[in-house]
């Protein structure tokens, strides 16, 4: 993707925990020459495999073996920037972070799919009251689930990640933003206001491409 070198986001650590945290991604190939894209949760498996599956009435999967290299796309937080929070005059923008996963996709076998679902569900469950798992189903349930849906494994070839926090913004007008965004009070504006704070004069940037695993 295209990312203006100020807004590059290198920090291999941070981008894994946005994965981890923001895991309901978009997922991309093409289907008879076609974009197509679907829209799941994934898991960070390791620091080079991400984990998933999609029902089988989805087109998508059935071409995984011809067309096997995959983009998923992590959204984080995102909001509006007005042009008039400067002291000067400038165009309104927007602020976000996103992650761009790269790879090569593979089907896996059943018992690897019954292990990826247990770790979705876990990591999903775990601040449940009463958490479920999916040792716990009974085995005519979890059979009749498993028979409607595909996993599969992402091998990860390459990682672009942007963080775009008006960085390119000096002091002042940066804690201007900052303050403007907090009096919003909605989630994303907070959000993104905690992160400028945090990160947003201090990120890792490089004028590399992304993050290379292989």
């Amino acid at each position: 993707m295209y990312i203006p070198k100020e807004y590059n986001f290198n920090d291999d650590v941070e981008i894994k925990r946005f994965i981890q945290h923001h895991g309901f991604a978009t997922l991309i190939s093409t289907v008879d020459d076609k974009p197509w894209a679907t829209h799941i949760p994934l898991v960070l498996k390791n620091d080079n495999t991400l984990e998933g599956h999609i029902s089988k009435a989805n087109a998508q999967w059935k071409v995984f073996e011809q067309e096997p290299i995959i983009l998923a796309i992590f959204q984080g937080v995102h909001t509006y920037v007005s042009s008039s929070w400067y002291d000067h005059e400038n165009a309104p923008t927007w602020n976000y972070v996103a992650v761009h996963v790269y790879g090569k996709i593979r089907l896996v076998s059943e018992d690897d799919l019954r292990k990826s679902l247990s770790r979705l569900v876990n990591k999903y469950e775990a601040q449940s009251e009463k958490p479920i798992a999916v040792e716990r189903m009974s085995t005519e349930f979890l059979n009749k689930e498993i028979k409607g849906i595909v996993g599969f494994e992402i091998n990860i070839t390459n990682i672009q990640a942007v963080a775009k926090l008006s960085q390119n913004r000096d002091a002042k007008n940066h804690t201007a933003i900052v303050n403007e965004l907090e009096k919003r009070g909605d989630h994303s504006s907070k959000e993104v206001a905690r992160l400028m704070k945090e990160k947003g004069l201090s990120l890792t940037f490089s004028k590399g491409e992304g993050i290379k695993t292989e």
